[in-house]
């Protein structure tokens, strides 16, 4: 396990925003035949799973000569098991102009995520909950398989995919010396949001917070993020971190987040 980190300088949040990023996405690894390299180059995990984020390439370190050797090598394995990436690039990323190589190549710039760090002692606590709403905190498979419903309705996955995800979810979830923790949101008794946080690389990342569609505007994401930070401050945890789309901006900014940085997403498919 990481050391905590205590550092809360904007350098440190931008280094913590994308390590914890790198320590995750590598547990797909864990899924059934796949493959996970990790080298002084690149950081990448490929699976027969042909959805995006199954098979991801990161914290890219390349010289620029050898910049297309390592894209069109990505290719060929994306090829080799005819599923998509996602090339993920941020700060560290090197050289810093990837992206046009990578979309020179054929992949495709989705919008970059926003991301976020804060200092877990100055979280917000007045957020009011809506009647009806009640929090738990997801411990065992059971309750994971009620935690599906707003993930799969909120984020609108194909059901290989969450079924895949779920079976991760359980190989790293419900110890305390496991990373990867859940909470339920429920409204009168039914589920209708989730959220993770998962605590690597010395930070807490907050991970798959969502709400089904007629449940938003509530508060409801706030409450599952507070309640995930929660935990994570009560094990010792100083820095939370998050990748958000623009639309969450103004709800993270309320807890007390500030955008640090940009995570950029190049997606490729194979013909």
């Amino acid at each position: 396990m990481s050391e905590i980190q205590q550092d809360v300088s904007a350098s440190a949040f931008v280094t913590a925003i994308e390590n914890n990023l790198f320590d995750f996405l590598p547990h797909f690894g864990l899924l059934p035949q796949a493959e996970v390299y990790d080298g002084p180059d690149l950081l990448w995990s490929l699976t027969n799973i042909p959805f995006p984020l199954c098979n991801s390439v990161l914290r890219a370190n390349l010289a620029p000569e050898g910049v297309d050797a390592a894209v069109e090598a990505a290719m060929a394995r994306g090829k080799s098991r005819n599923v998509p990436m996602l090339w993920w690039t941020g700060p560290a990323t090197r050289p810093s102009d990837l992206g046009v190589a990578l979309e020179a190549h054929g992949f495709v710039r989705q919008d970059d995520a926003p991301g976020m760090a804060m200092d877990l002692r100055s979280l917000r606590e007045d957020v009011p909950t809506p009647p009806g709403f009640t929090l738990e905190k997801i411990n065992d498979a059971e309750a994971l398989r009620q935690w599906r419903h707003p993930f799969v309705v909120g984020f609108g996955m194909p059901d290989f995919a969450v079924d895949a995800l779920m079976g991760l979810f359980e190989r790293i979830s419900f110890g305390q010396q496991l990373p990867l923790h859940h909470y339920l949101g429920r409204l009168d008794g039914e589920p209708v949001a989730g959220g993770s946080v998962y605590l690597g690389a010395g930070v807490a990342g907050v991970y798959n917070v969502v709400t089904v569609p007629e449940a938003r505007r509530r508060g409801i994401g706030a409450l599952i993020t507070l309640a995930l930070l929660r935990d994570a401050l009560a094990a010792g945890y100083r820095v939370g971190i998050l990748h958000t789309s623009k639309m969450g901006l103004n709800v993270y900014r309320q807890l007390g987040f500030q955008e640090y940085c940009a995570i950029g997403q190049y997606l490729w498919s194979p013909e």
